[in-house]
């Protein structure tokens, strides 16, 4: 399938972007609007003048729908992206593309609105809805306390936003408040029209510095232009020891049985310990908490002969049965080491079949963006990385939007991840899913 192998060439010379998630706009050279000053990039920056809203007033129903909204759209995505492509594997983060599609939902009118609304399973009204995702967003920031990572560093769980705009257009004052407000996210100003290739090396650099190099070329050589109006970014980093290390010396050589029946040999960690477990009808989950207790991975490992039943039945209702259901138990846990890359995904074809058809077309109205012509999105392009290791996980990924013309004690349990699974990492006090992904093949 498309969206799971490199992207296809395009028209007029522009490729697509790794660990980025870009939609591309267009529209008339006006004025750029907003107060100017300097950023620290050395480029300009147009700016609200409001500040980011740092305690927002929010009912907890709400930011409870949101998280519910954000895991429906997370497994709705799955299905979509995954259809077609049983084999590779594979790892997104739908927060960040949730949140990049949200700041560009800010801007979008009637009736494109209400079709992004279904397409991201957003159920809020756009005045409850970005306050919630401020406060999301805030909540997840305090998880960084002073823990021991993965690479000696602090723990990080970093989500931010920023927005790429060309100097000469103008771009509505409610738009940039918020933005500013909600997502604390300003305008760099950049010339798309007279140097592309600039404004895409000053985008490249930012991501790069927010995910600690994981995501060193979002933009590839000629993947703007001068069409290119407006880029939204959003970036998540995760790095975080586990709260029960493994010992490396008791990780070893152990067979992994590939879908298609043949074996491939893999690096086995194993430890046996206190851990949050579930078994359903056909398979099992265990949760591996990271220091500190606020973040985990929940690994889904299906029965034998129940990958493809599993999958089908992966969706946010599924997810949070799931979550309700883990319970403390000593475990005997087998987990690979990994690292996945994974391939540039276009979500333009799987967003539209959610139902999010014409703001990919002539008829999309983003007019609280600019009055000044007519935008549509050209496409949304995602790509991840992920790595686990004996001692925890690290994690990055980036999503862009660029815009262009037109409690009960168990049994001690056994499980041993020697077979394609899932996992998930996310945020325990608010259930919000990070990153998602499929293992098919560790080696």
């Amino acid at each position: 399938m498309r969206s799971l192998r490199s992207l296809r060439s395009l028209a007029s010379g522009r490729s697509w972007v790794a660990y980025f998630l870009g939609v591309a706009w267009g529209g008339a050279v006006v004025a750029c609007s907003g107060a100017s000053a300097p950023s620290s990039d050395g480029l300009g920056l147009v700016q609200s003048k409001l500040a980011r809203d740092t305690a927002p007033v929010v009912d907890p129903a709400d930011e409870s729908e949101l998280v519910k909204d954000n895991t429906t759209f997370a497994f709705d995505l799955y299905q979509k992206v995954a259809s077609g492509d049983e084999t590779s594997n594979l790892v997104y983060s739908p927060y960040s593309i949730s949140i990049a599609l949200a700041m560009t939902y800010a801007g979008a009118g009637a009736p494109t609105d209400a079709e992004m609304a279904t397409a991201l399973d957003f159920t809020l009204p756009a005045p409850k809805l970005h306050p919630a995702f401020d406060a999301l967003d805030l909540a997840l920031a305090s998880r960084s306390k002073a823990q021991a990572s993965s690479n000696g560093t602090p723990f990080q769980l970093s989500v931010v936003d920023s927005l790429w705009g060309e100097k000469t257009l103008t771009f509505a004052e409610p738009f940039l408040d918020t933005l500013a407000v909600d997502y604390g996210a300003g305008m760099h100003v950049v010339d798309f029209i007279n140097a592309a290739d600039a404004a895409r090396g000053a985008i490249n650099s930012w991501v790069a510095n927010e995910t600690q190099n994981r995501i060193s070329n979002l933009l590839p050589e000629g993947s703007l232009g001068g069409l290119t109006r407006l880029v939204l970014v959003n970036a998540i980093y995760f790095n975080a020891t586990w709260q029960t290390e493994f010992d490396a010396n008791d990780t070893t050589p152990a067979p992994f049985h590939l879908a298609d029946g043949s074996t491939s040999t893999i690096d086995m960690m194993n430890q046996t310990a206190g851990m949050n477990f579930t078994k359903g009808s056909n398979y099992s989950a265990v949760e591996l908490t990271y220091a500190g207790a606020q973040t985990s991975m929940v690994f889904i490992l299906p029965d034998d002969g129940a990958l493809a039943a599993v999958e089908q039945g992966l969706t946010g209702d599924f997810v949070g049965s799931v979550f309700e259901a883990l319970a403390p138990s000593t475990v005997t846990l087998g987990v690979p080491k990994f690292t996945v890359q994974g391939a540039t995904i276009s979500l333009k074809q799987e967003l539209s079949a959610l139902g999010m058809a014409d703001a990919f077309t002539s008829a999309a109205n983003f007019s609280g963006i600019t009055t000044a012509d007519q935008l549509s999105i050209d496409d949304v392009l995602h790509q991840a990385f992920v790595k686990v290791d004996e001692k925890g996980t690290e994690a990055a990924a980036a999503t862009a939007v660029t815009v262009r013309d037109a409690a009960a004690i168990l049994a001690n349990q056994t499980v041993v991840l020697d077979h394609p699974f899932f996992y998930l990492i996310r945020d325990i006090p608010t259930n919000t899913v990070l990153f998602v992904g499929r293992e098919m093949n560790p080696t």
